[in-house]
C-alpha cells in the first residue's frame, strides 16, 4: 500500500515477536486465516506514554484478496469489544493521509480527527490521527 519502511510500524520490533507482544494482559491479537494461511490481522494493545485507560489499534493489516468484503469493519468490531471488556475508556490509532477507505471505516466506527498525535508511537510518518471513546 506505498507505506514507508522508516517512521511507521515496518521499524516496530514486536513484528519480529508478535505472539510474545500480544500474549500479555490488556493486548490481543486477532488473525484471520483462509486455508490456513495467516491472510490479515488487527491488534489492541496499550499507547505508549499515555494513560492506561487509552488503548491503540494496532497492526491491522490484510491481504489485498480480503480487502472490500467487510472484514475489516469485522476486526474492528472484534478489536473495540475486547478494549472496552478490557477496561479500556478510549482507542487511538493512527493512519496514512491516502488511507481513505480505511479512515471512512473508523469514522462510520465513531472515531474522530485529532489535531496531533497521543502517546509515543514512533510512527512519525502517520500523520491522521483518530481517537474514539469507548
Amino acid at each position: 500500500m506505498g507505506v514507508p519502511k522508516i517512521g511507521t510500524t515496518y521499524e516496530d520490533a514486536e513484528l519480529n515477536c508478535m505472539f510474545e507482544t500480544y500474549n500479555v494482559k490488556k493486548a490481543a491479537c486477532f488473525v484471520v486465516t483462509v486455508d490456513e494461511q495467516v491472510k490479515g490481522c488487527a491488534a489492541i494493545g496499550p499507547l505508549p506514554k499515555c494513560a492506561p485507560a487509552t488503548c491503540e489499534l494496532q497492526k491491522m493489516y490484510f491481504a489485498p484478496s480480503l480487502r472490500g468484503k467487510g472484514i475489516g469493519k469485522k476486526m474492528l468490531q472484534i478489536c473495540l469489544k475486547y478494549a472496552k471488556r478490557t477496561g479500556y475508556r478510549e482507542c487511538y490509532l493512527e493512519t496514512m493521509t491516502y488511507m481513505k477507505a480505511a479512515q471512512s471505516m473508523y469514522k462510520k466506527a465513531g472515531f474522530t480527527y485529532l489535531k496531533q498525535a497521543m502517546g509515543n508511537t514512533g510512527h512519525y510518518e502517520c500523520s491522521v490521527w483518530m481517537l474514539k471513546k469507548l
